[in-house]
């Protein structure tokens, strides 16, 4: 096993070598990198990250097909699509995430812009200098205010229900952390990437074991919290950098 110090070199290595704008080319996450606006960003960022597990290449094809649904203009369309425009979207498909999710979650976010001025907006006013873990929740609730169907409720995991939230947590990621590596958009400027938690997934779970990192065996809000305490041990400023190590090694050197 490591000590601190070294296990702090090595993740860091690891983050500068993964955190740069090559990562876009294989990564979800180029979806919201074709819009400039700042809502496009957000709007594209949430669903793409909505549909983001199993193979990477297919949420990317997905994530596309969303966009041009939308009309290549998703916070225009979230805010003014008419019924027959929404109805366009009922033949989407990706794993279990349908069109009839796809349209209810595209109103969920016209709601939380009209009702609740945006996700940042809520995000802020739900943060604690703990993290974002309840405001997760909380936002959720927002979002299913309105009608919706109860397929369209396991899409958007609730950490306070035991989740381990790994898709939301990686949209958090997007909008917070900072864009000087080209990757990450920080966009959403009042809150801090301390704040964040790392989106855990089977991936980062497996390296983050065999560091020391993480002990519990479930990826649940409990490895989270784990893993979120062991990261901010290397860097209280900004742990989340690390989920590109730990993703890396994973995906792309299959570290055991």
């Amino acid at each position: 096993m490591m000590k601190k110090t070294e296990l702090k070199a090595f993740l860091d290595e690891k983050t500068r070598r993964y955190q740069q704008p090559g990562f876009l080319e294989t990564d979800p996450i180029q979806i919201p990198h074709s819009f400039d606006q700042k809502e496009d960003i957000e709007v594209s960022g949430f669903l793409t990250a909505t549909i983001a597990w199993g193979n990477r290449l297919s949420i990317i094809r997905s994530g596309r097909r969303m966009m041009a649904l939308m009309d290549q203009a998703p916070y225009d369309f979230v805010m003014n699509a008419s019924e027959e425009e929404l109805s366009r979207m009922e033949g989407f498909v990706h794993r279990t995430f349908n069109g009839m999710d796809l349209k209810g979650f595209t109103l969920g976010l016209r709601h939380l812009y009209l009702a609740h001025g945006g996700m940042e907006n809520l995000f802020v006013h739900y943060s604690s200098p703990e993290g974002l873990q309840e405001a997760i929740a909380k936002v959720r609730a927002h979002f299913f205010e309105i009608p919706h169907t109860k397929h369209s409720e396991k899409h958007f995991s609730d950490p306070s229900r035991g989740s381990a939230a790994k898709r939301i947590n990686m949209f958090l990621r997007w909008m917070v952390r900072p864009a000087h590596t080209g990757v990450d958009f920080g966009l959403w400027k009042e809150l801090s990437p301390a704040q964040l938690s790392c989106p855990l997934d089977v991936h980062s779970g497996k390296v983050a074991r065999a560091l020391g990192l993480l002990k519990r065996n479930q990826n649940d809000a409990r490895a989270v919290a784990e893993l979120d305490a062991a990261l901010r041990k290397l860097d209280p400023e900004d742990p989340v950098k690390y989920d590109f190590a730990l993703f890396g090694l994973g995906v792309f050197e299959k570290f055991q």
